[in-house]
């Protein structure tokens, strides 16, 4: 492309949740300074187990401009305030990841450094005790609270998020072609993508192109061959089958994460099923044995068929390469385990946004984008290897494995430091916050050995004061919420659907 022309045509290759994210997001922001289509196909199926989110997708909802309540009672969502973490660090322990901030930092010192004091000086109380969104997810509550107070996620049906996003894309004037890619035709001069030439015979031209292709990643892998980090010494699990059931009790709101013996298995509850998978590492446990050991540990009737999914833990080196970029799977995966797929498809975008050519495109731009990109991918893979690292689980080969494997020397780093002083710091602008970490790290066995010594600033009864204080604003709070159930079919509610829609 030369300097004087303009991108004009972002050519958006697959839908599924990412390339409808992306459609939506840049049709409603862009506006008529670009043109917008979406090449899929109805013939090819898309992943659909990314259930369970974080938060940012509020903050992605909101950018948007989309009514909250609506979009819940279009995707079947509910509330999400952590993850329940059964038998990570050992066989009948649990512990919550929650979204929220345990009790109150100082500047100076994280709130754990006050706790780890106070519990040498007869304040016994758990460090679970003084988070708000942990308690009220145990106590099966859910409210908005005023100025935000609540952090909060959702569960919900990815699919139906992708219709939703669809309508909306095509109302801000997105054009959707129905067809299969048949070759990514590039220009012979500059090296860039031209056009996809579909099955049809269609040509579908472009000047900026979005891989959405998921694994297969046609556009960035097979016609630029971006290369791939492969992350499976650190991340070994490479498997997973997925399988829809129905609700047999009130929707928690809360992911479970349940540890095996050869990886984990989840159940994320939405308004009208629920949702499960069983990840493993192909190593370990053979796919009929898996399959066995997910439907025998499943809730109510199976709405759907087994979906099997193999994959390799890893991230494209570059994200954006030459006049394309990678969103969602075709970027790489890291697994579900912290939910964080929907959330690299969500960066990708916004930053892809932020950073909208108007002509040429810079070499700057492009090498911004992927450091950002790759930056918040290492931050994300060190978070999820710290839950198969730090174990006390010995109990087979697989977490025997694991507790022996070299780890990344930032992951290193951070884990000992903990260990030694209970410091974390949380370095550009990474997803996951000091408080994820701790409650994680000391989840799965860690204990520092000492605190920092404005701890000790505090007198007997200032110190009693500020614990005890916290504890009874929880307490009083997540005595005043609703049932989370409840509250989800006041707010949101709607008929039940049917599971394959």
């Amino acid at each position: 492309m030369s300097a004087n022309q303009r991108i004009r045509r972002v050519i958006i290759a697959g839908g599924g949740t990412a390339g409808w994210m992306a459609a939506a997001a840049i049709a409603r922001t862009m506006g008529r300074t670009v043109e917008v289509t979406l090449v899929e196909s109805d013939a090819i199926g898309t992943i659909g187990v990314g259930e369970s989110t974080i938060p940012p997708l509020v903050t992605y909802n909101r950018l948007l401009g989309i009514n909250e309540a609506e979009f819940m009672r279009a995707t079947q969502a509910t509330f999400k305030l952590g993850i329940a973490f059964d038998g990570w660090k050992e066989p009948g322990r649990s512990y919550f990841h929650s979204f929220g901030l345990t009790g109150k930092d100082h500047w100076a010192a994280g709130f754990q450094h006050f706790w780890m004091y106070g519990r040498e000086n007869g304040h016994p109380q758990l460090y679970d005790d003084y988070c708000l969104e942990l308690v009220a997810a145990l106590k099966n509550k859910f409210a908005h609270l005023p100025e935000e107070r609540m952090n909060y996620a959702y569960q919900l049906d990815s699919g139906l998020y992708a219709k939703f996003l669809r309508a909306m894309a095509e109302g801000d004037g997105t054009t959707r072609i129905e067809g299969k890619i048949a070759e990514v035709q590039l220009d012979g001069e500059s090296g860039d993508i031209a056009a996809l030439l579909l099955v049809s015979g269609e040509r579908v031209e472009g000047d900026l192109f979005l891989d959405c292709t998921g694994f297969r990643a046609l556009l960035i892998e097979g016609a630029l061959h971006a290369g791939f980090d492969d992350w499976t010494h650190y991340l070994p699990c490479d498997s997973a089958i997925a399988i829809q059931t129905e609700s047999v009790r009130s929707a928690v709101p809360y992911t479970r994460a349940m540890a095996h013996d050869a990886g984990w298995q989840w159940r994320i509850p939405l308004q009208h099923r629920t949702g499960n998978g069983l990840v493993y590492c192909s190593r370990y446990l053979d796919r009929e044995a898996a399959l066995e050991r997910l439907l025998g540990n499943i809730e109510g009737r199976t709405l759907t068929q087994p979906n099997f999914l193999r994959f390799a833990a890893g991230a494209r080196r570059r994200q954006w390469h030459r006049n394309c970029i990678a969103v969602g799977l075709s970027g790489g995966f890291m697994e579900p385990l912290e939910s964080t797929s929907i959330h690299l498809i969500q960066r990708a975008v916004l930053r892809l946004i932020r950073m909208m050519p108007l002509g040429e495109i810079s070499a700057r731009d492009i090498d911004e984008f992927n450091e950002q990109q790759f930056t918040d991918m290492l931050q994300i893979r060190d978070f999820l290897v710290l839950h198969y690292k730090v174990t006390e689980r010995r109990d087979s080969p697989f977490w025997r494995y694991c507790s022996s494997m070299e780890i990344p020397d930032t992951l290193h780093q951070k884990i000992e430091l903990f260990r030694e002083t209970g410091r974390v710091f949380r370095k550009n602008e990474e997803l996951f916050a000091e408080n994820s970490w701790v409650q994680v790290m000391m989840g799965q066995g860690i204990t520092p050995r000492t605190y920092h010594p404005i701890a000790e600033k505090l007198r007997d009864e200032e110190l009693a004061r500020l614990l005890k204080g916290i504890r009874d604003d929880v307490t009083r709070t997540v005595a005043s919420l609703p049932d989370h159930a409840a509250y989800v079919a006041h707010y949101c509610g709607s008929a039940r659907v049917d599971a394959a829609a």
